[in-house]
């Protein structure tokens, strides 16, 4: 486990990384894509924001949420990602979307950083982040 210390300069500067950028959101859809067929399911995408408990936690505590307002809400999330309408979300409708997502987190952040602690196996995009600022200034 570590602890990393990130700030919306740190998360900026990996998207802006386009290579390292690119590379790490395509593995994450390969991740993603459990059927291996090059798009992201309606069904995929919501396994992957379920895993991360963003929406049945709040500050680390369980929340009741109903069924239906869950489906409503990984629907919608579906939707933005799916800019094309097709049904699927394919590799450069996710590139986009989760460029959006952390340029957002870099704007929410600003100049004001956080610690986050992190398993050392965890390769989420924000460790990604912090352990790409960490080898420029350790060079």
């Amino acid at each position: 486990m570590g602890v990393v210390i990130i700030d919306g300069t740190t998360v900026r500067e990996f998207v802006k990384e386009e290579a390292q950028f690119k590379k790490s959101v395509d593995e994450q859809f390969v991740a993603l894509d459990l059927n291996s067929d090059g798009v992201l399911s309606r069904a995929e995408l919501r396994k992957a924001f379920e895993s991360l408990r963003l929406i049945e936690a709040h500050f680390g505590i369980d929340v009741a949420t109903p069924p239906e307002q869950l489906t409503q809400l990984y629907d919608s999330i579906f939707d933005k990602f799916d800019t094309d309408q097709s049904g699927t979300v394919d590799l450069e409708e996710f590139r986009e979307e989760m460029k959006k997502i952390m340029l957002a987190i870099a704007d929410g952040l600003g100049s004001s950083p956080i610690q986050m602690v992190l398993e050392d196996d965890d390769q989420n995009f924000l460790k990604k982040a912090a352990d790409l600022e960490a080898s420029r200034t350790s060079l």
